[in-house]
């Protein structure tokens, strides 16, 4: 039998009852399936198993002789099947004559180049890619030349979860839970000096903080 030239990745679906290929494109992987090839022996294994659960003995051993037999992995009947899923399946693909690679009609093919799309790029294609590159560019530079911390408290101490309470804030004054004051005053009340946030007390004047 002769070679069998095509695509670099297929994968082989067949079974005790037939054959079956799905033949990949080298460059975008999009797939296409022969049709199944129902296999003379699987039918014969099915046909002898189905025996044996009636009649049980010979006819059940033979059954699963045939099952085992057609599982292994080549044969004639195994090539001759794949032979004619490449037949079946090659009109759908056009090998490149400068990479060699074997591509889908649909996608990856440059008719008008004749070759695929990775040694001829469409130039519609990667001009509407360009475009759309060059705008999301160009949205993030306008985003960061924005003020996006407008309106944000950015001296005030933040907290995640109220330290009361636990509850998980939003980023308010007050636990939406508890109530709990979420940013304590830094300055008493009575005197102005400059406490730390966890003082219970002022440490100039002694007066209890709110």
């Amino acid at each position: 039998m002769a070679l069998i030239q095509f695509v670099e990745n297929y994968d082989d679906l067949s079974t005790d009852r037939g054959f079956q290929f799905k033949f990949y494109c080298d460059k975008c992987r999009n797939g296409y399936m022969s049709g199944f090839d129902a296999s003379m022996v699987g039918t014969a294994g099915s046909l002898l198993r189905a025996a044996g659960d009636l009649f049980g003995g010979v006819f059940g051993d033979a059954g699963n002789s045939a099952y085992e037999i057609q599982r292994a992995v080549g044969g004639k009947a195994h090539d001759s099947a794949l032979q004619a899923a490449v037949a079946e399946v090659k009109p759908n693909f056009t090998q490149c004559v400068r990479c060699g690679k074997w591509v889908c009609n649909t996608v990856c093919w440059n008719d008008e180049r004749g070759l695929c799309s990775n040694c001829a790029p469409q130039t519609e294609e990667e001009i509407a890619a360009a475009q759309a590159q060059a705008q999301v560019e160009q949205i993030h530079s306008k985003v960061r030349e924005r003020d996006q911390t407008k309106g944000l408290d950015l001296d005030g101490q933040m907290v995640a979860r109220c330290p009361k309470c636990k509850a998980q804030t939003q980023g308010g004054k007050f636990c939406p839970e508890c109530g709990a004051n979420l940013r304590p005053r830094d300055e008493c009340g009575q005197c102005g000096a400059k406490t730390a946030a966890a003082a219970k007390f002022c440490p100039e004047c002694g007066a209890k903080r709110a």
